[in-house]
């Protein structure tokens, strides 16, 4: 990693980030590709809503993360970052290592589909904790001058899991349909557990943030963080909600777009390893946008990388279309790998910057899973846009185009905070001021610790 001041809890607190991401979007990417090609033969055979009730599936998941994000950021706003933490990687990784141990429909019938969606609103409840408690105490480790780079190793290991899943499913994929559909697809959702034991491992070791033992040392938690938040962050929350919205060509490509690609005769194997390329240069983009975003702000890379993407989605369909594979891999890689990585590098310190210690994981949290339910369903609208008819994607991509322009909108409303030290963020400006007035002599008031409207 480049060295940028940071300290040995900085390195372990992103390294934890990465595990912890990568066993999320690992299990992401086998959820979303198997509701593509999987899902619909193993769990609902016979069915002529097959793909649309798996891809139900997958999105239930979201449901559940904003009750995730609430449960989860109370405990880690009230008692700590780090137990709240260990928590979700439990509850994700047994899930998914469960998932591969799910008989199918022919086996014990309706009750198959009923405890896959069990287990999908479990990796949800987790999901909605994971990547809002990782970026608040990353970046509460990270020296203020790189948070946005140390922050991005949280969706480092979001893209590290996505690559891993898509390796992983090529030979799965290739397998005879016998094979496939009755054990080889189970494979790679038990492997998980791997992951998670490394996660935990790293993630007992981890302290809890001095800005949060501030806090929580001086009696100043919040006493039931989500009504403190819905209080004095509304607008941050608000914010956070719709900039989320990046997170619809996500979903769209990871599930709707393989199972577009398939329809439009092109192998399966070849649109894995669209995927694995772009995975290949989003790990590379991720840690530059977030360096850039330390030296030029948040605002701009977020809005570039969500308009970017908006306009290479028509490429990328265009190209798919039209049979045309190299285009395919070219307008995928620019899409996801480069634009979309934009986005994804900074939101963990741009989100996470927008609140006070006090209530930053909930309020991140809330408004991050809020966003993320429309995400989670837009596989299942894209679907029902086309009407039935592969070849008519052009709504589908107005759909993804018009997210990442409402995305762009809030983003430039939020207050930039790349030069914003720690103990000032989420603060309105006349108390940062006062604030830094006193850090330069005293301990800073009490008072200033706890949240005051305007915020955001």
């Amino acid at each position: 990693m480049i060295k940028t001041g940071a300290t040995a809890q900085t390195r372990k607190a992103a390294l934890s980030a990465f595990l912890g991401g990568a066993l999320e979007y690992y299990d992401f990417v086998l959820f979303a590709s198997a509701a593509a090609f999987i899902f619909p033969v193993v769990f609902f055979p016979g069915s002529e809503a097959a793909t649309l009730m798996s891809f139900a599936t997958f999105g239930v998941a979201y449901l559940a993360r904003p009750l995730g994000a609430v449960v989860i950021g109370h405990f880690g706003d009230k008692f700590g970052r780090k137990n709240a933490l260990l928590a979700t990687l439990l509850i994700m990784g047994l899930a998914t290592f469960v998932i591969g141990l799910l008989p199918s429909f022919d086996q014990i019938g309706p009750l198959a589909p009923m405890l896959l969606v069990a287990m999908r609103l479990l990796q949800g409840f987790s999901a909605g904790g994971e990547v809002a408690g990782a970026s608040s105490l990353t970046i509460e480790h990270a020296p203020d001058r790189s948070r946005a780079f140390w922050g991005s190793w949280t969706v480092e290991g979001v893209g590290a899991g996505m690559l891993l899943a898509t390796l992983v499913l090529i030979p799965i994929a290739a397998m005879p349909d016998e094979i496939l559909f009755t054990w080889g697809w189970r494979l790679p959702f038990l492997a998980s557990i791997v992951v998670l034991f490394i996660a935990f491992f790293v993630r007992r070791t981890l302290e809890e943030p001095a800005v949060f033992e501030q806090v929580k040392q001086k009696g100043e938690t919040a006493k039931i963080p989500l009504f403190e938040a819905a209080r004095s962050s509304w607008k941050g929350i608000s914010r956070v909600a719709i900039a989320t919205l990046y997170f619809v060509p996500d979903s769209i490509m990871n599930v709707f777009g393989v199972a577009f690609a398939i329809s439009m005769g092109i192998d399966r194997t070849t649109v894995l390893w669209s995927a694995v390329v772009t995975q290949i240069v989003a790990l590379l983009v991720r840690p530059l946008a977030g360096l850039l975003a330390d030296r030029i702000g948040r605002r701009p890379v977020f809005v570039v990388g969500a308009l970017g993407t908006g306009v290479m989605t028509f490429g990328f369909f265009s190209a798919v279309s039209a049979g045309n594979i190299p285009l395919m891999f070219v307008t995928n890689a620019l899409m996801v790998g480069l634009f979309l990585a934009f986005c994804g590098a900074i939101y963990p310190a741009f989100y996470a910057e927008m609140f006070t210690a006090r209530v930053r994981y909930t309020s991140m949290a809330v408004g991050l899973q809020i966003g993320s339910v429309v995400s989670g369903f837009a596989p299942s609208i894209a679907t029902l846009l086309t009407r039935g008819d592969p070849t008519n994607w052009m709504p589908v991509a107005c759909m993804v185009a018009g997210a990442l322009v409402i995305a762009a909108i809030a983003a430039l409303t939020a207050r930039e905070t790349y030069r914003t030290p720690l103990e000032e963020l989420g603060l309105p400006r006349t108390d940062r001021q006062l604030v830094n007035g006193a850090t330069a002599s005293a301990d800073v008031p009490a008072a200033l610790m706890a949240p005051a409207e305007p915020r955001n």
